[in-house]
Order: structure tokens, then sequence, then C-alpha cells
């Protein structure tokens, strides 16, 4: 049996992957090998690893390589022990293929490392741009390290094979995040809100912030200045977790310090899980925040989404995405809210996929030959 072995490093990275799971599992001639880093084993991050064996995964290695700290420096030595120890778990998996999903900085140390010890790579979200992170460029070196692509949109497709990539190991799959929505059967309202121990208000939005990698905003001010905009909003706000980069401990102290406040208004949650996630989305009025799934599988459930700053600045988007800055927040909620924009939102089709990206992942994986060796491959002029 052909050994796939995928890395997961965060909850959400986790939520994506977990259809393609579901997927190799179910195959007889596929054997999967799960491997735990990062934000699943930390007590910060809310141990995300006791979820994944809950759906009822094995964990073959766990990597406890997440440095708790806010300097950026202890990403770099975060991401320099995740090498360390996974050149160990892969000498003892013995992988045919690594599976990497994105851009995150395990991400970049698992392939370096499958990299140098001669280990296929296949990359999940490939192509794709996103200026205000350093995801941007841990997801290019990723793509060159990589031998199979498997992209969200044909925009991204075209991308990569822009970048050197034989067009026959490129594939335009969709997102496997837009499966889950399919293949879920979401909460009920009244469910969610017991899990939660938090009601939904008349008017409420889901919200998750990440770090801004390159630029040197002053944080604290820009959450002040979004955190005053929601209390005068006078919405209900579900807050999720942000990531561990740099300045996430800071965004996440900052949350459950405002949500203390007033918490019948406000309510912050470590980890959701995908599933009460999207059973969130669906209940929300509106999505608020800089996170990629704002701009993927909102689009599914029909929300408008507030995106805030440059993060996602570059990916594709539909219709229901409303750019803004913090200036401009409190307008762009109003406009948001408004019955006009709804309309707008309303049966649109969702760019990323139709919901079978797991399957077309993995049948490749299943019948494509694997190598280490590559040619790039010039675009004829």
């Amino acid at each position: 049996m052909r050994k796939i072995c995928v890395i997961t490093g965060t909850r959400a990275e986790y939520g994506l992957l977990h259809p393609i799971l579901q997927e190799i599992q179910n195959r007889k001639d596929l054997y999967l090998q799960l491997v735990a880093t990062t934000a699943h084993l930390s007590n910060e991050f809310g141990l995300t690893y006791r979820q994944i064996e809950e759906d009822g995964f094995n964990i073959d290695e766990k990597i406890d390589n997440l440095l708790s700290s806010n300097k950026k420096s202890s990403i770099a030595k975060s991401t320099g022990l995740a090498t360390i120890l996974l050149s160990d778990s892969f000498e003892r998996l013995s992988p045919d293929v690594v599976v990497l999903l994105g851009d995150r900085f395990e991400a970049h140390a698992a392939a370096t490392t499958a990299m140098l010890m001669n280990i296929p790579i296949a990359h999940i979200h490939g192509g794709e741009i996103t200026e205000g992170a350093v995801d941007e460029q841990i997801r290019h070196s990723i793509t060159k390290m990589s031998y199979l692509h498997f992209c969200s949109t044909e925009v991204y497709r075209r991308r990569i094979i822009q970048m050197g990539e034989d067009h026959s190991k490129v594939f335009n799959t969709g997102a496997p995040g837009i499966d889950n929505i399919i293949s879920f059967e979401l909460l009920s309202k009244d469910i969610l809100e017991k899990k939660l121990e938090w009601k939904f208000s008349n008017k409420c939005a889901l919200f998750t912030y990440h770090p801004t990698t390159l630029v040197n905003d002053d944080l604290e001010k820009d959450l002040r200045d979004i955190f005053s905009v929601l209390i005068d909003s006078g919405i209900g706000v579900l807050f999720t977790y942000a990531n561990a980069d740099s300045g996430g401990r800071t965004i996440n102290q900052k949350i459950e310090e405002f949500c203390k406040s007033n918490p019948g208004q406000f309510k912050v949650v470590k980890n959701l899980g995908r599933l009460n996630y999207l059973s969130a989305m669906k209940y929300v009025d509106l999505l608020i925040g800089n996170t990629s799934s704002g701009i993927i599988e909102a689009a599914s459930f029909d929300k408008p989404v507030v995106n805030i700053g440059d993060r996602q600045l570059g990916r594709l988007r539909g219709v229901n995405v409303i750019d803004c800055k913090i200036k401009d927040l409190d307008e762009s909620i109003a406009l948001a809210l408004s019955s006009d924009f709804a309309i707008k939102c309303q049966n649109q089709e969702n760019i990323y996929g139709d919901g079978n990206a797991s399957k077309s992942i993995v049948d490749e994986l299943t019948r494509q030959s694997l190598s280490v060796v590559k040619k790039f491959i010039d675009i004829k002029q």
C-alpha cells in the first residue's frame, strides 16, 4: 500500500484536511500516516490533537515544537525545531509521499525536511496570493519543493505552471473546505447555543483576526479601534482564536479581556472545531476579520464578509466580500448588514469549487507516479 503522510499544525488547517484524511482512510490501497505538530500540542491553543483523535484518526507522530513566545525569533526557532523532529519522524515512518496544505511555517519545515530526505511532496492550496503575510513566500517556496500540486481555482493552477511546474502534475481540484460544507450535518441553532453557552443575538458576527506578519502595525491600537466599532455596532460577536504566528498571542489575550466586559454580547472560544465553526457560519449574519475562510467558504453560505486590511490582498474573492481599512469598519459592517447587500450575496456560485475536492485529490495521490526529480518548464512565448 502507498503510505500517505499528512502533516497538520493548526485547528483550521486540520479542518480543511479532514475530508481528505477520511478519503485516504477509506481507500484499501492507501495507508494513512498522520503527524500532528505545533499548535495541536499547545495547551495555549486548546490541545487540538485531542479533536483529531476524537474524530477517529490515529496520530502516528506528535511533534511538540512551538515555543511559547510572541517574538518573531520564536517562530524561526519553532520552525528549526520542527525540522529536526520531523526528520526523525520521516525516518521512522518512511512515507511514500508527504501531503501539506497551505502556507504555515511548520508546513515549510516539513517540506524542507521531506525534500532533503528525497520524499515526494504533494501540496494543496498552492498558487494563491496573500500579499499582507509571510504566508505568501512560504506558500510559493513549498510549491517549488513539491512534485504534485492541488489548486483551488484555475487561476491558481495557471500561476503554478507559470512558476515552471509541469502542467501534468498541477490539478484544479477546488478547495477541500467546501467538501465539509457539503458533507457535514450542521448543528441546529439550539444545540450550538447550548454547546457554546452563548445565545446568537438578532444581529451577530463570527470574528477571526490573524496577525499581518509583513507589516509592523500597532496591533494593540488596531484591536482597540476594532473593539470600539464592535461595541458601537450593537451586534453580538463570536470570536475564535488567532493562529500561533508572532502577534497571535497578543490578539488572543486582548480578545479574552474584551469579551469579559460584556459576556452576553461577546463570546470567545479557543477552538470551535470544524463542525461548530461551520454551524456558526450558518447562523451569523456576517463574518468579520481577515481569515481565508471568509474568502473561500463563506460564499457557500451566501454570507457577507467584512475583510479587514491587507492580509488576504491578492486572493480571489466573490461579490460577498467587502474589503476595508479599520477606519472604515463601521461603514463596512453597516453595508454588510443592509438588505441590498444581502440580496447581492444570494445564490452566488462559489469560485472555490463544488465540494468534490477530496476525492479528486486522493484519486491523483493514488494513481500518479511519484518522484523527487523535477524539470523546470519554461513557458513558450
